[in-house]
């Protein structure tokens, strides 16, 4: 008896990456558990407002459509919601894959507390401040200036490729004087330093470590209308912001998810440098909004739309 045919369709070689039309909670039914290195969701923040888009260039976002609602019913409402969500992405990581979960204050202390039930206390990596720069105002205590990211992995040996170029800033011009007096063999400069029965060299031209603290990919670059990057969605995080947590804890032909996935910049992130990626969101405009951005950027992707 012959095997059917299969159609030129189904013959033809298919894309990598996925573009879902869906809940976050669906991401489990495209992406097979264990298969991603990296997961980074910037889910409503809990602000109790609706936001809204700026469709054209001078265009107004208070009047137009709305992108995404953020209000709930109650603290707890949201924490059971946002709790779903991350088991879901937990099962999708793979032994190295780590999670990126970024909030604010409204709700990021109280969401550490979901995380470490649902990852285990002892596998928080830590949180990077990231400080977007466009100001802040407060009547009542000191404005809220910066956001937080909580890292959370799957396993013991995550993925963290911390002297990536994009982690390291350059030395002080005094410290290079000072420290960096050594050369080696092959003409680097270089410092030593002894702490107990162990010797750490540090190199002059691989910089120092950004640390915790980002306040070097500002949001402007994201959401103003006179740069190039935005798309006018109305939480677009900066393409910096997004290469650097890829190159972080990611590698060259990782999968790479997001579950809120917005104006798609994790999703253009991940493609620029070689990485696999499935995008999801539930709302209409930001599938819209990403479709037109990979579109627009030659990217290659499956579009698909989970069951009601």
């Amino acid at each position: 008896m012959r095997a059917p045919q299969r159609s030129a369709e189904a013959r033809a070689p298919r894309p990598a990456n996925l573009l879902v039309h869906g809940d976050a909670k669906d991401l489990g039914a495209f992406v097979a558990a264990g298969s991603a290195d990296l997961a980074y969701l910037d889910p409503p923040f809990k602000v109790e407002k609706a936001f809204g888009a700026r469709l054209t260039r001078g265009a107004s976002r208070a009047r137009g459509p709305i992108a995404y609602d953020d209000t709930w019913p109650s603290l707890e409402a949201y924490l059971a919601w946002l709790e779903e969500r991350l088991a879901v992405v937990r099962e999708a990581l793979s032994p190295r894959g780590t999670m990126w979960l970024h909030l604010d204050q409204r709700a990021v202390h109280e969401a550490k507390g979901v995380c470490d039930r649902v990852f285990g206390a002892r596998r928080f990596r830590g949180e990077v401040v990231w400080v977007p720069g466009n100001g802040s105002k407060s009547k009542t205590g000191p404005g809220m200036s910066h956001q937080t990211l909580l890292l959370y992995a799957r396993g013991p040996d995550p993925i963290w490729n911390g002297k990536d170029p994009s982690l390291r800033a350059p030395f002080a011009a005094t410290s290079l004087d000072f420290h960096f007096k050594s050369v080696d063999a092959d003409g680097r400069r270089y410092r030593d330093r002894v702490v107990g029965d162990k010797t750490y060299r540090y190199y002059a031209d691989e910089g120092r470590a950004l640390g915790s603290v980002w306040t070097d990919c500002p949001s402007m670059a994201a959401n103003t209308p006179l740069r190039a990057e935005t798309t006018g969605y109305p939480t677009q995080k900066p393409l910096k912001l997004l290469d650097r947590i890829v190159r972080a804890t990611s590698d060259i032909g990782s999968l790479v998810v997001d579950p809120f996935c917005g104006s798609g910049t994790t999703l253009v992130a991940a493609a620029a440098i070689d990485r696999r990626f499935a995008g999801c969101d539930v709302g209409e405009l930001a599938i819209q909004t990403s479709q037109r951005r990979l579109d627009a950027g030659g990217i290659a992707y499956r579009a698909r739309r989970a069951t009601p």
